[in-house]
């Protein structure tokens, strides 16, 4: 079982408008309610791609109540940990003719103590039975911010993979509890860690200093640019295919639901990122998020360029459990 945590999920309330007018009242849109946040953004493609995981999460209130029906509809497999706080939400514009999208969010619950002792009760009785845990997104709240480094220290205890894709003010304490996969967006990344990575020097030292905290594979993901990842100590700067981009809205997401898509399929490490490269890319074609199909990757995996730098992988079993 893969499961994934999003500790911090989003109800989308999705308007659909072939016109906006700016200035104006617009109406008639089509409205859609749909469960958003990174991790569940992820269990979403990874059904498109005929792989199924569970989602763990915190939600409240009414607007929690219609998440888990989105959910339902979506047949996505899920626990939640009840908040007393609503949980989260958005308004999403979508101008189809202008190909324009805006995005308005809530502010964060406060999560309690006891709350958090609940989702990490739940963690600690599910990831028993789980072969990949997929941490995804920030935290609602500082306190909550601890769940994240208590289920990688979990998972490296019991000989679990774990995938990492958060940002925030504890991220340096995360990357020291050494999640085996570790993805981050360049800016999130600078952001979260007060660091700044504008040269290949300076990304590629940082990727060094990733690998001697344990972490065994690194995506640095930056939009439709040039990317770099690492495999153990081999260095990679990726080309990514160029596709008429609509929405970037969880090309991230698609991403990481294509690096676990490859490891479950045992493809090695450059086929890999092509794979992972194209999902994200063609997600940006599209005012939906996550519903990328297998076909149309295979189609762009060609147009990716994987270049390593320094010296050359040798073409051994490198999947993520190897030490």
């Amino acid at each position: 079982m893969i499961l994934i945590i999003t500790l911090n999920p989003l109800l989308e309330r999705r308007f659909y408008y072939s016109q906006i007018y700016e200035g104006k009242v617009n109406r008639n849109g089509k409205v859609v309610y749909q469960a958003g946040g990174k991790g569940i953004n992820v269990s979403r493609q990874l059904k498109y791609f005929g792989i199924d995981s569970y989602n763990l999460f915190f939600s409240g209130g009414t607007e929690g109540k219609i998440f888990r029906d989105s959910l339902k509809h979506e047949n996505l497999q899920f626990t939640s940990v009840h908040i007393e706080e609503e949980t989260r939400q958005a308004a999403v514009i979508i101008s189809q003719n202008d190909k324009k999208v805006n995005s308005y969010f809530s502010e964060n619950p406060e999560i309690s103590e006891k709350e958090i002792e609940e989702m990490k009760s739940r963690i600690e009785k599910m990831i028993v039975n789980c072969e990949m845990i997929v941490i995804s997104g920030s935290a609602p709240s500082k306190l909550a911010e601890e769940i994240v480094p208590f289920t990688i220290n979990l998972a490296n205890e019991l000989d679990k993979t774990s995938v990492c894709d958060y940002y925030g003010s504890n991220l340096n304490e995360v990357m020291n509890s050494s999640p085996t996969i570790l993805h981050n967006n360049l800016e999130e990344t600078e952001n979260s860690l007060k660091l700044i990575l504008k040269t290949e020097n300076e990304i590629t030292d940082f990727l060094n200093s990733v690998y001697h905290r344990g972490i065994k594979r690194t995506f640095l993901t930056n939009g439709e640019n040039i990317f770099y990842a690492q495999n153990f100590d081999y260095l990679y700067k990726i080309y990514p295919p160029e596709v008429k981009s609509i929405d970037s809205t969880g090309s991230g997401d698609a991403f990481v639901a294509g690096i676990i898509y490859a490891w479950k399929n045992g493809l090695i490490f450059e086929d890999s990122l092509k794979f992972a490269s194209a999902c994200g890319a063609l997600n940006a074609e599209s005012f939906e998020v996550c519903k990328v199909s297998l076909q149309n990757v295979f189609s762009l995996v060609d147009k990716v360029k994987v270049e390593p730098i320094g010296k050359k992988m040798k073409l051994i079993d490198d999947s993520p459990h190897q030490e």
